[in-house]
C-alpha cells in the first residue's frame, strides 16, 4: 500500500505564462493524479488566468485564485498557502509554472514528508542535485547566495533558495505567514529560516532543475539587492541567540 502524507495541494504562482500552463498542468495531473493543482495568477495580460479557468472547468482537481495586480513572487504563495489552508489540506507544494520544476520528481518531496520531514526542499546543490541549460552566470548567482545564508544565518541547508519545496500545514501554521514580506529568492530564504528556527525538521531531496525553453524569467536586479540585504539583517538579529551560552 503506497504511503502519503495526505491530500496534497501543488501551488503554481504565474505572470504570463500561457504557452506553459498546459504543458505543466498535463505533467502534474499523469505524475501525481491524486494532487489538486492551485493557479495564482497576476492578473497575466497575456491571458493566463483565462486559460487557468478553461483547465478547472475541466478537472475538478484544479483550481484559480485570481489576484487584482503582479503583487510578487511571494505575495503569491501566502495568498496560496492560506487559501490551501482554509480548504484543509494537508501538504501545500511550491512549484514553477515553466517547467523548470520536473512534476515527475515531487514524489520524492512527498516521501520526505512521509518520513517525518516538516519541510522538504528539492536541491540542485547537493549530491545527485543538477541543472541543465542553465547560463553559468546564473548557477554562480545561486551557489553564491546559497553560501552567504548558510555563513551568515548559520542553517545546515543547501539549496535554501530553492522554488521546489512541499510544507507540512503544520509547518506553515507555525512558523507564521502574517508577517512575511520578502519576495523572490529572499521570500525562499525567508520560510527556510523560519523552519529552521522553530527547531523543525528540513529534508533535502536531489532533484534536475531545467532551464526555461518559453517565455522570460522574473528575475532582477531588485530581487537579488532585496535577498542579499535581508540576509544581513536577519544574521544581525539573530547572532545574539546563535552565540549565546548553551546552559
Amino acid at each position: 500500500m503506497e504511503r502519503t502524507p495526505g491530500r496534497v495541494l501543488v501551488i503554481v504562482p504565474t505572470y504570463n505564462e500561457r504557452e506553459n500552463l498546459p504543458m505543466i498542468t498535463r505533467r502534474l495531473r499523469e505524475a501525481l493524479p491524486d494532487a489538486y493543482l492551485l493557479v495564482a495568477d497576476d492578473n497575466s495580460p497575456d491571458g493566463t488566468g483565462r486559460i487557468a479557468d478553461e483547465l478547472a472547468e475541466a478537472d475538478d482537481h484544479i483550481h484559480v485564485l485570481h489576484r487584482t495586480s503582479k503583487q510578487g513572487l511571494g505575495a503569491a504563495y501566502i495568498a496560496g498557502f492560506h487559501w490551501g489552508l482554509a480548504e484543509g489540506y494537508d501538504v501545500l507544494v511550491e512549484m514553477d509554472a515553466d517547467g523548470s520544476h520536473q512534476p515527475e520528481e515531487l514524489h520524492k518531496l512527498l516521501d520526505a514528508l512521509t518520513d517525518g520531514a516538516d519541510l522538504a526542499i528539492g536541491s540542485r546543490w547537493m549530491p545527485g542535485g543538477k541543472t541543465v541549460n542553465w547560463p553559468f552566470s546564473r548557477e554562480l548567482l545561486s551557489r553564491g547566495a546559497n553560501t552567504y545564508v548558510r555563513l551568515v544565518l548559520g542553517i545546515p541547508v543547501r539549496d535554501a533558495t530553492a522554488g521546489f519545496r512541499a510544507y507540512r500545514a503544520a509547518t506553515l501554521q507555525k512558523i507564521g505567514l502574517d508577517d512575511v514580506e520578502s519576495q523572490g529568492y529572499c521570500f525562499q530564504v525567508d520560510l527556510t529560516l523560519r523552519t529552521v528556527r522553530q527547531g523543525l525538521r528540513v529534508a533535502e531531496k536531489p532533484i534536475t532543475f531545467v532551464e526555461r525553453t518559453v517565455g522570460s524569467s522574473k528575475m532582477s536586479r531588485k530581487i537579488i539587492l532585496e535577498a542579499f540585504w535581508r540576509v544581513a539583517v536577519w544574521g544581525v538579529a539573530g547572532l545574539g541567540e546563535r552565540f549565546r551560552p548553551r546552559r
